[in-house]
Order: C-alpha cells, then structure tokens, then sequence
C-alpha cells in the first residue's frame, strides 16, 4: 500500500530496520512507551487484527511471536519479562493502520496499562 508509513519502512523506503526476514520487519517506535519498545509487522499489508484469515496467516503470527521472543533476548529483556501487545481498531489505541505488535521492556510493568 503506497501511502502506509509501515509499508514504506519495511521496504526500506524510510526508517532503519533492526530484524527482517521473509515474513515480517522490526523497527524501534518512534514516541517509546518502555526503555525497550519494538514494533514488528507483517511485511504483507494487513490493516487489522480483524483482517486475519484463519489457514492464510496462523504461521505468520506465530512466526511474528518467534520473532518477539528473539529480540526480547538480543535487548536484554527476556528473563526480567516483557509484554507483546497488539491494539486493534481505534478504541483500542491503533493509531496506524498496519498490523502490528509492541514489544515492550525493560522496566516493570503495570496493569492495567495507563
């Protein structure tokens, strides 16, 4: 999708990729929420939480899980915790519309989220 600000920084058109592979990229936040806030995408433009297709992209979130706990580890993150949140439609704080998780660390966390 040409005027998707994820889109155009998975394909390198901005921005500086920190892990990439066939499926997804991952990326700093810009505004972090924690010492530690990644966000990692589906290379593939999905919109929303709600546009996942069952059979079509079950191994694609399980890749991006993978990929969450692999970054976890290289920042330092994994063994104090961390949180992988998703926010899906805009009541829940989605802001752009891509698909994609925060990982967030590196300091303790709190719930509920403020």
């Amino acid at each position: 999708m040409s005027d998707c600000i994820f889109c155009k920084i998975a394909n390198k058109e901005m921005g500086k990729l920190i892990y990439e592979d066939e499926l997804v990229a991952a990326f700093d936040d810009v505004n972090p929420q924690a010492p530690v806030h990644v966000l990692i995408i589906p290379k593939e433009h999905i919109e929303k939480l709600l546009d996942i297709q069952d059979e079509q992209h079950k191994e694609l979130l399980g890749h991006i899980l993978m990929v969450a706990n692999k970054i976890a580890c290289e920042r330092g993150i994994a063994d104090a915790g961390y949180r992988v949140v998703v926010n899906c439609n805009k009541d829940a704080g989605q802001s752009v519309w891509h698909l994609h998780f925060h990982l967030l660390g590196g300091r303790k966390m709190h719930w509920p989220p403020g």
